[in-house]
């Protein structure tokens, strides 16, 4: 008997940011098995059944009320624009609708809660963040860290998973946090198979440093997509940063910058997101014994890659094969 798909309800109120509305829907909505039957079911709903002003200047209906999100294994907060988030020279806050705080005080520790970009504020608002590790766009950190200061804010990522508790940075960042939930749900391959889907990149670490103000490479035929693709070549040797900026014949001061410039993130950090992802794959797709798969992926050790793996993931790795293999059929 197969599993039903997993349910998603997408909480549209006034003011909600259209494109990260549309996300959940794009990615995990068009998330399959191999045989094309959905893993999940996304529906759209407001806390009224009502219309709702968008911040793109025109009403949308959305065809289902509190009963879609009331129902919902995972609940998404997209951003909102106005005055539940203001940029930086906006005008006065105000709070938002008490039904929707009601809504997710209810919701909380039952459901899953995805807060996209400046929907991290409704959550931190209804008091699902407190002493949380959060996330949102860099543009509205300061504000949000005086207005929520018992939460855990790290403005300098892409996405944070706290468990039940998710929140990502702005726009394409969303795209991210989804991929990661079907990484989490279903593995690599079918998060791989999703992004390919949708034409766009299938991995970036949710420790990735959110696009800001970074630097374009001072020279051209200095850069580092080289290195890294030798690197690739080698995770069972556990490349350093030393051995790396050796072989860009740069500094490692100068090739740390010039990496980040080009990746968004540090060296260690690509590093770590790319052994990882190495252990994943060969988790679901062989029946290599653990410990051929930590001196593949450079972790060296089964205790190194489990805890790693559990610090990631929350699973060891027999689990998460168990998990993310198909049964055999027959």
């Amino acid at each position: 008997m197969s599993v039903p798909p997993h349910r998603v309800g997408v909480l549209a109120v006034d003011g909600v940011i259209t494109f990260e509305l549309a996300i959940p829907e794009r990615i995990l909505g068009t998330t399959t098995r191999a045989d094309g039957t959905p893993l999940y079911e996304v529906r759209v709903g407001s806390v009224d059944a009502g219309p709702v002003r968008t911040s793109s200047g025109y009403r949308l209906q959305p065809e289902h009320g509190t009963e879609v999100l009331e129902r919902a294994q995972t609940l998404v907060v997209p951003a909102v624009a106005g005055p539940h988030a203001p940029g930086p020279a906006g005008g006065p806050e105000r709070e938002h609708d008490p039904r929707v705080l009601d809504l997710l005080r209810r919701a909380a520790g039952r459901k899953r809660i995805v807060g996209i970009c400046t929907g991290a504020y409704t959550l931190a608002e209804a008091g699902l963040l407190d002493g949380r590790r959060a996330t949102t766009h860099w543009a509205h950190a300061a504000r949000f860290r005086r207005r929520f200061p018992q939460v855990r804010l790290d403005p300098d990522v892409l996405f944070v998973d706290d468990g039940d508790l998710l929140t990502s940075a702005g726009v394409a960042a969303g795209i991210d946090l989804c991929l990661h939930l079907v990484r989490r749900d279903h593995g690599v391959e079918v998060a791989a198979a999703t992004a390919r889907r949708n034409v766009v990149a299938p991995w970036r670490e949710g420790g990735q440093a959110q696009f800001v103000e970074h630097h374009a490479p001072e020279e051209s035929g200095t850069d580092t997509a080289a290195v890294r693709r030798w690197a690739l070549e080698h995770l069972d040797r556990s490349p350093g940063v030393d051995e790396l900026a050796a072989r860009a014949s740069m500094s490692v001061r100068t090739f740390t910058r010039r990496f980040r410039a080009e990746t968004g993130t540090s060296p260690g950090r690509w590093l770590a997101a790319q052994r990882l992802d190495r252990v994943r794959r060969l988790l679901e797709s062989t029946d290599l014994p653990v410990e051929q798969i930590a001196a593949r992926t450079g972790f060296g050790t089964t205790a190194a890659l489990r805890h790693r793996l559990h610090t990631e993931i929350g699973m060891a790795p027999l689990a998460y094969r168990r998990a993310h293999r198909p049964p055999p059929t027959g």
